[in-house]
Parts: C-alpha cells; structure tokens; sequence
C-alpha cells in the first residue's frame, strides 16, 4: 500500500464508469466520470501543502498492479477522528484484501495519526461493506431512512462507527483469523511494524 499518486487515476477512472458500483459504494455520485473529471475530483488529494483533510492509498500487488484504495476523509485534528473508506476493483474482491488493507489503515489512524474515532457507512443492503465493518469490529450507530437513492430506489443507509478502543479490543483477534499467505504492508519493500496481518506487533 503507498499513497495515491496522480496518475494512478488514469487506472483508477475506469473504476468510476461503472454505474452499478457507483450506486452501491459511492453516495455522493451518480454520473460516470471521463479522466478530466476523475482528476477534478480528486484535486484536493493532491493538495502540496497536505492540509485537505484527506489521506489515501493505493492497494498495489507486487507486480505493479493496483486492486484497490483506501482512505481517510474528513479528518479532524480537533475531534480526533475520520471517515474511513474502502474500494477493491472487481477483479481483485473476496481475496481479502480489502479487510486487511482497511484493518492496516485502521493502524495508520490511530496509531500514526493519533485519532480517535473512525466513521463508516453503507447502503443497507451492501453485504460487502457490511462484513467488512463488522469484522473490524465497528458498531452500529444509526439507520438513516431512505438516505441513499440509486437505481429507481430510495435504500437506507447505515452509519457505523469505530473507537481507538474498539480497535484495540478486535485487532489481535482479527490478526489470528486472517492467514498470513496474503500480506498488505506499506511500502514497496514491505514493513515489517507496518503490514496486515501484523507481522511485528508493538501496538500498545
């Protein structure tokens, strides 16, 4: 996993042409975005001065290909928390990647970036993103009714949340679940203190 980079997007654009997708995962947008309008949307990840609020990282396997990304939103250096978001391309999803990916960002927040809290939704009937959750040990804070429009259909839309705490209660129990023949870890050359499942584990 290593920070988004520009021309990530021309692989990651295609990405946001799917419209089932964009229906399921995505509650801000409906309308297939061209390369030009992926990059305007995306702009304020690129911020130089790195005050946007945003962090995130693209999912690479050690061939140079990109499966997926994952970040945090909103962050707020006064509340101490985020929204933490996932995304795994078609042809990459049910490898688990995108629990261990998530479980390695859930790391970053609260033991690099100091937060407290992390913030997650999904429409309700996204099984997918609802078993990621639960197993990062999330809980249910909210249903908003009728919250999230796509396909002809008002859906609800399900709020979780994850406290510093939680995470420290679920993540040796999750490292155990998780077989170690798949590793996500920061960095091209892999880190041992930073990789999921936990390949070195000094979080105290």
């Amino acid at each position: 996993m290593r920070p988004l980079e520009k021309a990530d997007l021309e692989v990651i654009s295609p990405w946001f042409q799917d419209i089932e997708d964009l229906g399921r995962f995505d509650r801000t947008s409906r309308v297939p975005l061209n390369l030009a309008q992926t990059e305007d949307a995306w702009r304020d990840a690129f911020n130089p001065s790195g005050n946007s609020g945003k962090c995130w990282f693209v999912v690479q396997s050690e061939s140079g290909e990109i499966l997926g990304m994952s970040g945090l939103e909103a962050i707020s250096p006064i509340n101490r928390d985020a929204v933490i978001a996932m995304f795994v391309a078609k042809s990459a999803r049910r490898l688990g990647l995108g629990i261990r990916a998530t479980a390695l960002l859930g790391d970053f927040a609260f033991r690099q970036l100091g937060l407290n809290r992390l913030t997650s939704y999904y429409r309700q009937d996204n099984t997918i993103s609802r078993d990621l959750v639960e197993r990062m040990g999330c809980q249910v804070e909210g249903v908003l009714r009728q919250a999230w429009y796509s396909d002809g259909t008002f859906h609800d839309m399900v709020v979780v949340g994850l406290l510093r705490q939680d995470w420290m209660d679920r993540r040796l129990t999750l490292a155990k679940e998780l077989k170690p023949d798949t590793v996500v870890t920061f960095g091209s050359y892999g880190c041992p203190l930073w990789s999921w499942p936990p390949q070195v584990d000094k979080f105290d």
